[in-house]
């Protein structure tokens, strides 16, 4: 016997509600049982976040799988006849694993050299390898050179494989090596030389096709194998194309096409360079042709991408720890953010502390549904290892909203690297003898409403322990040092953006001479200033929270400033 069930169902048993799952049509009156016992299927919307260099991707709460591209470096082309680069290994696939909350290292992988030595191993053009998770995409392997001693080299084994390079036994590279399944590549074409002085050099393999072979009738390189499409940042895309081999004599004799996909063209016997492939689709470098008198270098590989695809809640913070794309969802119409920059570096010997990166949050931000919008992460400022200001943060985007990275901290008896530099929130400044001190680094620069930070503290020529300024932080200034103790560094302040309260911020603590109190880094992620008594290096600011790297201290030699922490951008959608 069958009965009709909630959701519409006929059939022998109840259909099943999940908090993931509930099929059949519903009525209201039904569904709101479920929903006060918090067991009904939550919203989901379409998240796609594009890595063009490597960074971190933190899963959302309530993801579970994404979908995946991993793309890595295509090989660089040969010289003097050269083979073509093959592309970079193709992998995508969907269902795959993930925990929320976890932060996960995304590589993408950088293109090969094109090869300026026709007397180097192929293997030196390798491109690099793309990673996410427990895939790895592996460089398309680089196209072969002739050597001066007439060595002819074949393709190098990768993603995809390199071409090689004019007469026997030069064959093409092994593509999907190592091996996966599906294939992450194919193999380069074979040159081509019956007798010289008529050379062709062999594409390089693309994700979907095999290298042609170099050809002589006419003298041509071979064609780079095509790439594939993927549609996953929702607009269909091809990469991993092959490069073109190189063509030499009779004239005039010309470079092999580069594959769909990114491949570059490889040159004729112009002597001319080849076209490098396109960045961030692993196309490998098209292979370098010569003349009698002229020889063209081979150019080097696109570099990789990695993009991820999943489902989350609407409510769910996305949270950028380093610069990506982001494709605005399907119904969203603005974002709540907050955008920190990359902290200010620490000074040199009683050195400031580095300032805090700005720090920028609001609401109701407007965005456009399907745009694919550049966030910027700032990287943290470099602390002083000589007696000059410590370097400032770089700044974090996301739309129209910079935050300006941190003032570096000043360096103790320098003109004019004892001032604090300025910046989302100033460095602080160190002691300038003969009984003199630097200028405090400016906060809010340039000026922001709200305010994105604060000044530095002042330093001080005062024995026995000239201390130094703290770094501003986003909601305090730093503190000023005093003949015994150096500054703290200014606090941050909180935001629950993220679902919880974490503080961002802090600026650097100041260092001291020979003793005394150094100063601590402001609540943050400020950096504290190297132990009191030693020789002892700043502290660096902790990363992704744009806190300031702290002082270096001075006792029988100079301390070098700690670097500051790295910047962060979060973005919480609105429906």
């Amino acid at each position: 016997m069958t009965l009709r069930y909630t959701g519409g169902v006929i059939r022998a048993a109840a259909p099943t509600v999940t908090t993931t799952s509930a099929k059949g049509v519903w009525l209201m009156s039904q569904i709101l049982p479920y929903r006060s016992a918090g067991t009904w299927p939550a919203p989901v919307v379409t998240v796609v976040q594009t890595f063009l260099a490597t960074g971190t991707w933190t899963a959302p709460t309530g993801v579970t799988e994404v979908e995946y591209l991993v793309v890595a470096g295509g090989g660089g082309g040969g010289r003097v006849v050269g083979g073509g680069g093959g592309a970079g290994g193709f992998r995508t696939g969907t269902g795959f694993s993930v925990t929320a909350g976890t932060d996960y290292t995304i590589t993408v992988g950088a293109g090969g050299p094109g090869s300026a030595n026709r007397n180097q191993a192929a293997s030196v053009q390798n491109g690099s390898n793309s990673v996410f998770s427990t895939i790895t995409a592996t460089g398309g392997g680089g196209g072969g050179n002739v050597t001066s001693g007439s060595v002819f080299q074949a393709g190098e084994a990768g993603g995809s494989g390199g071409g090689g390079t004019a007469g026997a036994p030069s064959g093409g590279g092994a593509g999907n090596t190592p091996s996966t399944s599906p294939s992450q590549g194919s193999n380069g074409g074979a040159g081509y030389s019956p007798a010289g002085p008529n050379y062709s050099g062999g594409g390089g393999g693309g994700a979907s096709g095999v290298g042609g072979a170099g050809t002589i009738s006419p003298t041509t390189g071979g064609t780079g194998g095509n790439g594939t499409a993927s549609t996953i940042s929702g607009s269909s895309v091809t990469y991993a194309g092959g490069g073109g081999g190189g063509g030499h004599l009779p004239a005039p004799a010309t470079g092999g096409t580069g594959g769909t996909g990114g491949g570059g063209a490889g040159s004729g016997s112009t002597g001319a360079n080849a076209t490098a492939g396109t960045a961030n689709t692993g196309g490998g470098g098209g292979g370098a042709g010569a003349s009698i008198s002229d020889v063209g270098n081979g150019a080097s590989g696109g570099s990789g991408i990695v993009v991820l695809k999943y489902l989350a809640p609407p409510a769910s913070s996305i949270i950028f720890k380093s610069t990506a794309k982001w494709i605005a969802p399907t119904g969203a119409v603005s974002v709540d953010y907050l955008v920190v920059a990359g902290g200010g570096g620490g000074g040199l010997d009683r050195g400031g502390g580095g300032g805090a990166g700005g720090f920028r949050t609001g609401t109701g931000l407007s965005v456009t549904a399907g745009t694919d919008y550049t966030v910027t992460v700032g990287a943290g400022g470099a602390g002083s290892t000589t007696y000059a200001t410590g370097s400032s943060g770089n700044n974090s985007v996301f739309s129209s909203i910079t935050s300006n990275g941190g003032g570096g901290g000043g360096s103790a008896d320098a003109t004019p690297g004892s001032n604090g530099g300025n910046g989302g929130s100033g460095g602080g400044a160190a002691a300038k003898a003969p009984g003199t001190t630097g200028t405090a680094g400016t906060g809010n620069t340039p000026s922001t409403s709200p305010s994105q930070g604060s000044n530095g503290g002042t330093g001080t020529h005062a024995a026995p322990n000239y201390g130094a300024g703290g770094g501003g932080g986003a909601s305090a200034v730093g503190a000023n040092g005093t003949s015994t103790t150096g500054g703290n560094g200014g606090a941050g302040t909180a935001s629950t953006i993220s679902g919880g309260s974490v503080t961002y911020a802090g600026g650097g603590g100041g260092g001291t001479f020979s003793g005394g109190t150094v100063g601590t880094g402001g609540a943050g992620g400020g950096g504290n200033a190297g132990a009191s008594g030693t020789n002892n290096p700043g502290g660096n600011g902790t990363a992704n929270t744009g806190g300031g790297g702290g002082g270096g201290s001075y006792t029988s030699a100079a301390g070098n400033g700690g670097a500051g922490g790295s910047g962060i951008v979060i973005l919480k959608v609105n429906y």
